[in-house]
């Protein structure tokens, strides 16, 4: 695919997810051809193989590198669109900002430490690059018309936010901080206490060994709780949220939600005055539409010098959760203080392509 003046033009940093033209998740090449705004530039992958494979479906003509800085020296993107492993993504956006790229995509899990985390966070803010975290429900019409039921009081002040099922505590379990977050106003996480589960049976080279699930509670900064446990859900995030007046529950990864309205002062044992009301929510789209929201979301932040819906702050926010789960799981569920005062705690997850 090649570019046309006034196009944004795109490095594509590690492609095994990327190699059809049918939008799915993480198909981030999908998400950029959707947008005008942006052309596909160059690719970086370490396998060879994978590099035929992209340029068979995306064209022959877009350079392909499997030298990284190589590519940033003779292209000179606007854009890079970091998917290769979280081991990878502190250097990789810290030498992608050192070549004066504009605008950063970044596929989750952000790093396998917080000081790798940190890294990524200082290079993005020396500069002013604005980020494009890939938790994509920031950009799903369904989460974004419940934050706003949120805000305009649906169930008066937010009091706790529950998150059930959580898969991992880093890999996809970023996913469960990031919602809890936004449902309860995006504040800051100040402690977390909780536990992992006892992974001691697994063999060492399994998922639940390198990434383990667990149930944890976090405290935030506008008084919310929050909780998060591995019980409670079958195959989709599900969510309750407390509030003075009520509570939203939020199921099938907000496909259904109920709200329950309560008048305050109702005693313990009367019947609610309100039953469970089932919220129209807005029509879920066909398709992978969050990833070229995410793009257009970048592309605007480029051109007015603002953030993403999931910029740097709420990609460290969702990622210090799941290491300081970590750590007080380590110190037997003792409350961690965040920001985690070790920063070197390393967790290897998942094997991420051919890198």
């Amino acid at each position: 695919m090649s570019g046309s003046s006034g196009q944004l033009r795109v490095a594509m940093v590690g492609v095994h997810r990327s190699l059809a033209r049918t939008p799915a998740h993480h198909n981030w090449a999908t998400a950029f051809d959707a947008v005008p705004e942006t052309s596909i530039a160059a690719v970086f992958d370490l396998g060879a193989e994978t590099r035929d494979e992209f340029l068979a479906c995306w064209g022959s003509e877009i350079p392909a590198y499997d030298d990284y800085q190589r590519m940033l020296a003779e292209v000179q993107p606007d854009l890079v669109c970091i998917a290769t492993h979280q081991r990878m993504h502190a250097d990789q956006i810290e030498q992608a900002v050192a070549a004066g790229v504009r605008g950063i995509l970044s596929d989750k899990p952000l790093a396998t430490s917080l000081a790798e985390m940190d890294r990524i966070v200082a290079a993005c803010r020396s500069k002013g690059v604005p980020l494009a975290f890939g938790l994509d429900r920031r950009w799903t019409p369904a989460y974004r018309y419940l934050r706003q039921v949120l805000a305009d009081g649906a169930i008066g002040a937010v009091t706790s936010v529950l998150g059930y099922g959580l898969p991992n505590l880093i890999n996809h379990g970023c996913h469960w901080y990031d919602v809890m977050l936004a449902l309860a106003g995006d504040p800051e996480p100040t402690w977390v206490s909780g536990e992992a589960v006892d992974v001691s049976g697994e063999p060492a080279d399994s998922r639940a060994s390198m990434d383990p699930t667990g149930n944890g509670q976090i405290g935030l900064s506008n008084g919310v709780l929050g909780y998060v446990s591995e019980h409670g859900a079958a195959g989709g995030l599900a969510f309750e949220v407390l509030g003075e007046n009520g509570r939203l529950l939020i199921l099938d990864d907000a496909r259904t939600v109920h709200l329950l309205g309560i008048e305050t002062g109702t005693q313990l044992g009367a019947m609610p005055k309100h039953q469970p009301q089932p919220l129209d929510l807005p029509a879920p789209p066909g398709g992978w539409t969050t990833g070229p929201a995410a793009v257009q979301d970048l592309v605007q932040a480029i051109h007015t010098g603002g953030s993403t819906a999931c910029d740097i702050d709420e990609a460290r926010r969702a990622t210090e959760i799941g290491f300081a789960l970590h750590a007080s799981s380590v110190a037997g569920g003792a409350r961690v203080e965040v920001p985690v005062a070790d920063r070197s705690m390393r967790i290897e997850s998942y094997p991420w392509g051919n890198e």
